[in-house]
């Protein structure tokens, strides 16, 4: 065997077991082998690890009496688990914390630079280890989170029954929990700005919201939510509400309401929500509002929804001449599945074959699956920040509604979610003209004309924002593209405060490709990013007029909003 032949051998994946589908033990089990047959490069690295360790037996042998010298291995800065000034002050805490982070980064760094084996499969073994390691923090334990100790014994203890008390309600609950289930109810805490539902079927509800101005623009907005989870993430409280504040800003707005899918859905597919969904969401608020176009906003999947309801409207001489949009909004939208960020640990042959095995017995995929993969991808922020506050330290549950609506989990019928997996994540064809067909029409994102604003978020782990970029570049139209601070949920619901807590890139993004160099050459402006958007859409929304009213003959009210499938648990 040559040395190409032997280099390709030992970059091919192995055989995976049907019992690990996720490739826990055996891309863990693959990085261990690959470094074994290295062995002075092993050598190499265990021998710095050694002499790393030893500097940090003396800083806790000199701080132990007295002698102050500054932290071998710090903890960064924003490191919630390291916070408190026990870790660096007291000798015995400030020693398990540099001990702790230094084997957990060497563990880490050698997975990343693991050499002769497949980079997916590395992505996957760093990954899993890291949940191992994240587990095992010294936080995690009350006898070493000082924290945990000192409540205990300014309590008397009763921090420690308190967290009994927690720890026996999540068991039972079979969950670490974030927030009461009670804590806030959908139509009275959340989701209470006026309106009416005005279309109902099989896949959806469409909210008319009622206007809080005389004069509203003419171009009515259409919000198309994911329907991998509730709508309502864009109808929050009052103070974080982008329905309220789109209305408050003298816009008709509409919002799609999905329904909560059972078993019966099981045969619904992407094509459906499309067509049966968003396309009649669209015709019917045009129709309501008597004008010939609207502006459409999709959030996550809704965007990608968005992009391919466009373009299927656009391959069609006759549906493009009456394309009920006149320009969209992307809120962190991924069209390129080429790097779908942390959650590709997730995405495999093997795991795909496990989840559609589960989708074909039970007709659709648990929410709850989807929420626990979630927080799998930040688990000391969503895991392990809640055990320690939780079980350790007894507190109560923080009220949160964007909390509270993560937990408000949505379930995917088995058709349409397995089609989304293959063909998007897996096969990546929406990106290829012509490579995705969708009610008899294949696409091509390059026939889309209408003008774009998209937003992406600089800490999004979910759509990250460099591929949630491409979009601009693919399209046929301008693009205006904004980058957000924060993640996923807090980029994207993000009001203007006074003064202002964040702030955001914005700029022309017509066919550009590549994120870093439009970032780079783009000002960073204080504030939100809902101030500058509020003002490209009273540029394309036309003339102000008097307020429609809700409903038409056509589409008569049904019934107040929330609706009722925002409720179908």
């Amino acid at each position: 065997m040559n040395t190409q032949t032997l280099g390709e051998a030992t970059l091919s994946p192995s055989v995976k077991s049907p019992l690990d589908p996720f490739d826990i033990i055996g891309s863990s089990l693959a990085v261990q082998q690959a470094w074994l047959r290295q062995p002075e490069r092993l050598a190499a690295t265990l021998q710095g690890l050694a002499l790393d360790a030893s500097r940090v037996h003396e800083r806790f042998a000199q701080s132990s009496v007295g002698i102050p010298k500054e932290p071998v291995v710090p903890a960064v800065i924003h490191d919630q688990r390291f916070q408190d000034p026990a870790w660096t002050d007291q000798p015995g805490f400030a020693y398990l914390k540099e001990m702790y982070l230094l084997y957990s980064r060497w563990i880490e760094d050698a997975i990343h630079v693991t050499e002769g084996i497949d980079p997916d499969r590395r992505q996957r073994a760093a990954f899993w280890v890291r949940q191992w390691l994240d587990a095992i923090a010294p936080s995690n334990f009350f006898l070493t989170n000082p924290e945990a100790l000192r409540r205990g014994l300014a309590s008397h203890g009763y921090s420690v029954l308190w967290g009994l008390q927690n720890w026996l309600r999540d068991a039972a609950a079979g969950e670490v929990r974030m927030v009461e289930p009670d804590a806030f109810r959908v139509g009275r805490d959340l989701a209470t700005t006026p309106g009416q539902v005005v279309l109902r079927n099989e896949l959806l509800e469409l909210i008319q919201y009622a206007p809080t101005t005389e004069r509203v623009r003419t171009i009515p907005i259409v919000l198309v939510a994911p329907w991998i989870n509730k709508y309502y993430i864009m109808d929050l409280s009052p103070h974080n509400s982008l329905v309220r504040y789109l209305v408050g800003q003298g816009f008709t707005v509409f919002a799609t309401s999905w329904k909560n899918p059972g078993p019966e859905a099981r045969a619904v597919t992407l094509d459906d929500y499309l067509l049966k969904g968003v396309r009649p969401a669209l015709e019917a608020a045009r129709a309501i509002c008597g004008v010939p176009q609207v502006h459409a906003t999709g959030y996550c999947l809704g965007g990608t929804a968005l992009a391919m309801l466009l373009a299927w409207l656009n391959a069609d001489p006759v549906d493009r001449a009456a394309n009920p949009v006149a320009h969209w909004t992307a809120f962190t939208t991924l069209v390129d599945f080429n790097d779908p960020g942390e959650i590709g640990v997730f995405l495999s042959e093997d795991s795909f074959d496990f989840l559609k095995q589960r989708m074909d017995a039970e007709g659709h995929l648990d929410g709850a699956d989807m929420a626990k993969a979630f927080r799998l991808l930040r688990p000391n922020n969503l895991i392990w920040h809640y055990v320690m506050h939780s079980y350790l330290y007894g507190e109560e549950l923080p009220s949160s509604d964007v909390l509270f609506w993560n937990c408000d989990t949505t379930r995917m019928p088995a058709a349409m979610h397995e089609f989304y997996l293959r063909e998007l994540y897996l096969n990546n064809r929406l990106v290829e003209p012509g490579g995705l067909e969708i009610g008899g029409r294949r696409l091509d994102l390059g026939a889309i004309q209408q003008p774009l604003y998209a937003v992406g978020a600089e800490q999004d782990h979910i759509a990250p924002w460099k591929q949630t970029f491409r979009l601009c570049g693919l399209i046929g139209g301008p693009a205006r593209y904004v980058l957000a601070t924060s993640g996923h949920i807090l980029g994207i619901i993000n009001p203007p405060v006074t003064p202002p807590k964040r702030r955001y890139w914005v700029g022309d993004a017509s066919d550009r490709f590549y994120p870093e160099a439009w970032r780079d050459g783009t000002g960073k402006v204080p504030g939100s990013w809902w101030e500058d958007w509020i003002h490209w859409l009273n540029e394309r929304c036309g003339p102000l007029t008097d307020p429609p009213s809700p409903g038409n003959a056509q589409y008569p009210p049904l019934e107040a909003a929330p609706g009722r499938y925002v409720l179908e648990k």
